[in-house]
């Protein structure tokens, strides 16, 4: 049997960071993953997937997670279910992330590349010091 899913996203929120009785870390966050078609309108649609993620791990995505930031997801499918208060049988499902990738610089600006990156041409010339002993 097999059940793994790889999904890449962006996060709608920054991720919250919670601990359980026991002191496990756990985060959840939401990731937006557009559909590859687009609707009758012509407009992109996506889905809103839930993830949970545990304990280093959970600290590390609310450390370096944040709002819309490309980010790949690996994990498995989870569906729990409990009662509401109204007695109503309510059914979740959620991918459980074992991995997550940081696709994209936290530092990026809006044309995707990263502030005060020394290796970024900038088109001036390099100097180059030709009595370097290599």
């Amino acid at each position: 049997m097999l059940n793994r899913v790889i999904l890449i996203g962006r996060p709608t929120r920054d991720p919250i960071l919670k601990y359980t009785p026991s002191g496990v870390a756990v985060t959840t966050f939401t990731l937006a993953v557009d559909r590859p078609f687009k609707s009758e309108s012509g407009e992109r649609e996506a889905d809103f997937i839930p993830v949970v993620t545990w304990r280093q791990l959970a600290e590390t995505c609310a450390n370096y997670l944040r709002k819309g930031r490309l980010t790949a997801v690996e994990g498995r499918i989870q569906v729990r279910n409990y009662e509401n208060s109204e007695g109503k049988r309510v059914y979740v499902t959620e991918i459980i992330a074992d991995n997550v990738r940081f696709l994209e610089s936290s530092k990026s600006n809006s044309n995707g590349h990263q502030k005060d990156d020394p290796f970024q041409d900038d088109g001036t010339p390099i100097d180059i010091d030709e009595n370097l002993p290599f």
